[in-house]
């Protein structure tokens, strides 16, 4: 059983006093930092129960806290306040050698002067494991990744997919009960990341072990994880299967960073007309979808001014509905991002390519979109409406 469970972590790295001033109060924010007393909050009240053989994915911009709750599991952070439980033992003064997990970084931390036999095995030597068992995990290991050919050669002899690789390696040959891995893509070109992605993917099915990944990439997010974890500030945003968060975002944040294209925000009206939901919005009026009235309803929502959420993929081109101008037009293949001014505002949708020069730009349109592709949004507290 490979259980990690966080209870309300947190995490505080101190100011020096030298820094200190007036202005650093409880509560202060420089940029998207809090200080308190303390000093400067970069993890705050981060809860989460991860099963076994789960595979998170923890995602959020730069700065969001994301790799510093990875360290802090793995124990290169020490934990300020809140309980990390491993299998159900309590980790937060175990040493880091003592945890059985094992991590992988951004930049790869091999070991130059060491082939790629040596630097995989080096852990297994580290305790004592005999010659036989050193040899066989390594090439078991190798074997999963394909990277048995490469056994002994240096790593400035690899690509670096290939240097991923057996930084991967080097972390299953110990079967450990959690692999953490510290946006391990990043310094990768676009095609093998999405060749490496596929390889995680595979992975994931070949070795028995508790997956805690971290990116700012939400395509990797998307494509890896059973459940993502959103982060911005410190904070958990929202916890769900990649799906649910693309579907049901929890607020104007998580809708805006999760996809691509992002949504697009208007302000509109939420109005209740004979006891339903309507959003009217740049003198277009539609009627939200049943399953939506019926959380609406639920939550007692009053008629307001909200934030209207949709994504590029759902708004169409109509006869009449929110009027726009194209100002740019982006052919992406089978498809074409269109940019229009609305109101003063960037507004992408995605149309079919017809083959054509697709000669849109300076034309004057109107967009339409369907009641169950509407997301609502408190202007108060930015969030969705319908949770």
């Amino acid at each position: 059983m490979s259980e990690v469970k966080l209870v309300n972590i947190k995490k505080v790295y101190p100011v020096i006093e030298r820094n200190k001033n007036k202005k650093n109060v409880n509560g202060h924010r420089t940029g998207n930092l809090q200080i308190t007393d303390q000093g400067v909050v970069a993890v705050q009240e981060f809860s989460l129960d991860i099963a076994d053989k789960e595979f998170i994915v923890l995602v959020g911009p730069s700065g969001c806290g994301k790799s510093t709750t990875l360290r802090m599991v793995a124990g290169l952070e020490e934990i300020t306040s809140g309980e990390l439980y491993i299998d159900g033992e309590y980790m937060n003064d175990v040493a880091p050698k003592d945890r059985d997990i094992a991590m992988v970084f951004q930049n790869y931390a091999l070991y130059p002067h060491m082939t790629v036999y040596q630097n995989m095995a080096y852990s297994l030597k580290i305790q004592k494991a005999s010659r036989e068992e050193i040899d066989r995990k390594v090439r078991e290991a190798a074997e999963i990744l394909d990277i048995t050919d490469y056994l002994d050669r240096k790593p400035k002899e690899l690509s670096g997919g290939q240097r991923q690789r057996v930084a991967i390696g080097r972390a299953i040959v110990r079967h450990p009960k959690a692999l953490l891995m510290d946006e391990p893509l990043s310094n990768l070109d676009a095609k093998l990341r999405n060749q490496m992605r596929a390889e995680i993917i595979k992975l994931r099915e070949r070795i028995n072990t508790t997956f805690i990944y971290v990116t700012h990439d939400q395509t990797e997010a998307m494509t890896l994880g059973d459940r993502i974890v959103v982060m911005k500030d410190g904070y958990i945003q929202q916890i769900a299967t990649p799906q649910e968060v693309f579907d049901h975002p929890s607020n104007l944040f998580v809708a805006g960073f999760i996809g691509t294209p992002q949504m697009n925000f208007f302000d509109a009206e939420l109005k209740l007309r004979d006891g339903d939901y309507w959003v009217d919005v740049e003198g277009a009026s539609v009627r939200l979808a049943d399953e939506k009235q019926e959380r609406l309803k639920a939550n007692h929502v009053e008629e307001q001014a909200v934030t209207l959420g949709v994504r590029p993929e759902h708004l169409l081109l109509a006869d009449k509905g929110i009027a726009g101008r194209v100002t740019v037009s982006e052919l992406m293949g089978s498809s074409r991002h269109l940019h229009l001014t609305v109101d003063g505002k960037d507004v992408i949708i995605i149309v079919p390519s017809t083959g054509g020069t697709g000669n849109y730009i300076g034309s004057d349109v109107a967009l339409g979109f369907d009641g169950s592709n509407a997301h609502v949004f408190s202007k108060a507290t930015e969030k969705n409406l319908e949770y």
